[in-house]
């Protein structure tokens, strides 16, 4: 490897040390438990429970410590319609237990799909306005791609499993500051039956890139999808 090769290699391993080393980080576990129900040919409603619990944080450059904390809950009720063969339009309300405080979230997505020989690929388009008491009005605006691939086949069939992975990108727009938020979430899932199904894997997040000091996000996600009669 040349000289300049060599350079170049400990510039980048430098800069990610810094990156880190000047950066927080906080770890957990997130589990969801999601509902679906098809309420007509075209109209269905998701009812998702979600949980974060804090497990660790600090910063990088300090010993790891372990820290339980209790964080908050979300409750999530969206309706969607189709649109066209692969698309769908939807609203939905987000309601968060954090604490003593209550947060208010209202939201609007667009959805897409595409099945292709092994993999189906998805989109979607979501904005979403949060209002809290005595603080000025959040709005957000992300969008999201994922992909799902089959480990057994073409299709994902029952007693099979599947890979996932979401890569989303997060717009916060608030009156004091803006920020954006970056997420990769790899899981492992596996189908029960058609109506029954559960992922694992890793959900890490990173933002706060306009200030000095980014924040790491690492949660073990658990995901359980029910599908109503």
């Amino acid at each position: 490897m040349s000289i300049n090769k060599h350079l170049i290699l400990g510039v980048l391993l430098c800069s990610t040390f810094s990156f880190f080393s000047q950066s927080n980080y906080q770890g957990g576990l997130l589990p969801s438990l999601n509902f679906n129900k098809n309420i007509t040919e075209v109209w269905q409603l998701n009812f998702e429970i979600e949980s974060r619990q804090q497990l660790a944080a600090g910063f990088f450059e300090n010993p790891t410590e372990l820290n339980y904390e209790y964080i908050l809950t979300d409750f999530t009720a969206i309706t969607s319609r189709k649109v066209g063969v692969n698309g769908g339009i939807g609203v939905g309300y987000l309601f968060r237990v954090s604490g003593d405080k209550i947060i208010q979230r209202s939201l609007q997505q667009y959805t897409f799909t595409r099945r292709l020989q092994g993999v189906r690929l998805g989109h979607r388009i979501r904005v979403d306005q949060t209002f809290e008491n005595s603080k000025s009005p959040v709005f957000r605006a992300r969008y999201r791609f994922g992909s799902e691939f089959s480990l057994n086949g073409q299709d994902v069939d029952p007693k099979e499993w599947y890979l996932k992975i979401n890569n989303e990108y997060l717009g916060v727009f608030e009156t004091a500051e803006n920020d954006l938020e970056i997420r990769l979430v790899p899981v492992l899932g596996y189908v029960f039956t058609d109506t029954n199904k559960i992922e694992a894997g890793l959900d890490y997040r990173v933002s706060n890139f306009i200030d000095d000091v980014s924040s790491h996000r690492f949660w073990f996600a658990i995901n359980w999808y029910l599908k109503l009669d």
